[in-house]
């Protein structure tokens, strides 16, 4: 292999890399898998942002059009709670919400329960 050849194999090695570290920048903050307590899965993220929080959690169940009843605080106070239905393809929903930041540190805690199954979801993460 040429000089040429391994000069382009690098550069685009660490363009590759530069992309991959800016698209976790940007997805940023911390995540955790939560537990369910029948087969679906689930996964709560969230990071502060100017002020606020941005939180998400996920839940897949691999089955469309089920009805989840989810709740999200932060230290115990309320900033979610409303239902939301799986949609296809996936069988999954994402739960957004962007609380204001209260001072000091922050415990989100995530929880989902599927109306019809009763199966729940629930995660917890420090932020």
């Amino acid at each position: 292999m040429g000089t040429t050849k391994i000069t382009v194999a690098i550069i685009a090695l660490l363009a590759a890399l530069g992309i991959a570290s800016a698209a976790s920048a940007k997805g940023g903050g911390p995540s955790v898998s939560g537990t369910c307590t029948a087969a679906s899965a689930s996964t709560l993220k969230a990071k502060s942002d100017d002020g606020r929080l941005e939180v998400e959690f996920e839940v897949d169940s691999n089955v469309v059009r089920q009805a989840w009843r989810v709740v999200l605080a932060d230290n115990g106070s309320t900033f979610l709670k409303k239902t939301l239905k799986t949609k296809g393809p996936s069988g999954s929903f994402t739960a957004r919400a962007r609380p204001r930041d209260r001072a000091g540190a922050d415990s989100i805690q995530a929880t989902a329960t599927n109306s019809a199954t009763g199966e729940s979801c629930s995660a917890t993460l420090s932020v």
